[in-house]
């Protein structure tokens, strides 16, 4: 093997083994800081316990209750994080995120007519799904023609991001609109479900399987993807099939912000700063990039929810505000680091 390709993979197994114990890390540090806290010396037991489904003692009972928010945190930044590496890819633009195409604005509307209406949990979680449902099949009939690759690369890209933007327009209209008709008793679960909560998340299999199977998807599409990025225009040349590409990253993308916007409401700035910085830190390789971006997606949702529950504890902030305190100043660092370059 040429020495190219041996350090190529010698790079990319540590960082994504230094990836995979941040995310492991981060659980932890979920699992033991609260406002009660729990010694690393009392986990392995409180672990052995919920392992045989014996949540019997306070130590086990926090630990069962701080890993399942943790969990719905780690899946929920995985998928933001992928789908922005996705949407960028999509859009061919480094400023594109999972929401810019209207897909958690057609999830807010939805869900915030459950919530007006006093629906239950499970009917604004599908009320929630099906606007973003709505909002991508809507997209998808308007801008087939460019997903199909019939149109130019960038013009094709700008079209579908313009009618993504006019859709997102018209949903927060309709957000703003019931919003203000809202009664005032109903008026703070609407605005925490919109900037993103993760308290009382329940922990389900769907997004996890969505995530794995967009997962698959891209990492079998990731020298594609690269050819993408370098040869827009000639890559049906070179072998790539630019319709089914661009399709299937359009619906797994829409899939993935689905369920994360449907799991915990609208969380920015994840899946905008998490792809640039991986970018920044393991280069533009798709290949790499890939597997590294949803490791330092969930790690990062994981260590800012955390921070959420705990810095005005027992008071919680919503994870949707700190992500952007967080996430502004580091995107803004990373702007001016790549204009100096």
């Amino acid at each position: 093997m040429h020495p190219f390709f041996r350090n190529m993979r010698h790079r990319a197994t540590i960082v994504l083994t230094a990836l995979a114990l941040l995310a492991l890390a981060s659980l932890v540090f979920a699992g033991v800081v609260g406002s009660v806290p729990i010694s690393l010396a009392d986990m392995p037991d409180a672990l052995l316990r919920l392992a045989h489904g014996k949540a019997d003692t306070l130590t086990a009972t926090l630990l069962s209750l701080r890993l399942e928010r943790a969990l719905v945190a780690f899946v929920t930044g995985a998928a933001l994080a992928l789908a922005g590496v996705m949407m960028q890819a999509l859009l061919r633009n480094p400023l594109a995120d999972p929401y810019v195409l209207g897909i958690s604005g057609g999830a807010s509307a939805g869900a915030l007519f459950a919530l007006m209406a006093l629906g239950a949990l499970w009917v604004v979680d599908a009320a929630a799904f099906g606007g973003a449902a709505a909002i991508s099949l809507l997209l998808y009939l308007l801008a087939r023609r460019d997903l199909r690759g019939g149109g130019a690369a960038e013009g094709g890209a700008s079209l579908l991001l313009l009618t993504g933007v006019i859709l997102s327009a018209m949903c927060m209209a309709m957000v703003s609109l019931m919003l203000s008709i809202a009664p005032e008793s109903r008026l703070r679960g609407m605005i925490f479900w919109m900037i993103g909560d993760l308290a009382g998340a329940p922990l389900r299999p769907a997004p996890w399987l969505v995530l794995l199977a967009a997962l698959a998807f891209a990492l079998r599409s990731a020298r594609a993807l690269n050819v993408l990025a370098l040869h827009a225009e000639g890559a049906a040349t070179l072998g790539i099939r630019v319709g089914a590409l661009r399709k299937g990253l359009f619906i797994c993308s829409g899939l993935l912000t689905a369920s994360a916007v449907t799991s915990a409401g609208s969380i920015g700035f994840v899946g905008l700063v998490v792809p640039h910085a991986c970018r920044f830190a393991c280069g533009p390789d798709h290949r790499l990039l890939v597997p590294a971006a949803p490791l330092a997606g969930g790690a990062f949702l994981v260590l800012a929810d955390t921070l959420a529950r705990t810095v005005v504890a027992p008071e919680q902030l919503p994870v949707g505000v700190v992500t952007a305190l967080i996430g502004a100043p580091l995107f803004l660092i990373q702007l001016h680091r790549l204009y100096r370059k």
